[in-house]
């Protein structure tokens, strides 16, 4: 049976670098301002195409998926990404 090959299996393969522990907490900074920006900005577009009954045209259907795409990703990965910053390392195990 073929044996499954784990990250400890390879030494080498993801070098780490020793970061100090105020750029972690700078770019979790950073990134929990994107992520409260892009969630607050894209509900605002989302919001106003659905009440506006003007906005509502084919071209600015395009705009629209745009703004739901980018809301979801700010809501699903900006608190990843912060929780991670806060930590030092990826918390979330091996299968997250």
């Amino acid at each position: 049976t073929p044996q499954k090959m784990t990250v400890q299996d390879a030494p080498g393969a993801f070098p780490t670098v020793d970061v100090p522990d105020h750029a972690h907490y700078t770019i979790g900074v950073v990134i929990l301002i994107v992520g409260i920006t892009g969630t607050l900005g894209n509900f605002l577009v989302i919001y106003a195409f659905c009440r506006t009954r003007s906005l509502q045209t084919p071209a600015n259907i395009f705009i629209i998926n745009l703004a739901i795409s980018d809301f979801l990703m700010s809501i699903t990965q900006s608190p990843v990404f912060f929780t991670n910053s806060l930590h030092k390392h990826w918390i979330f195990g091996e299968k997250g």
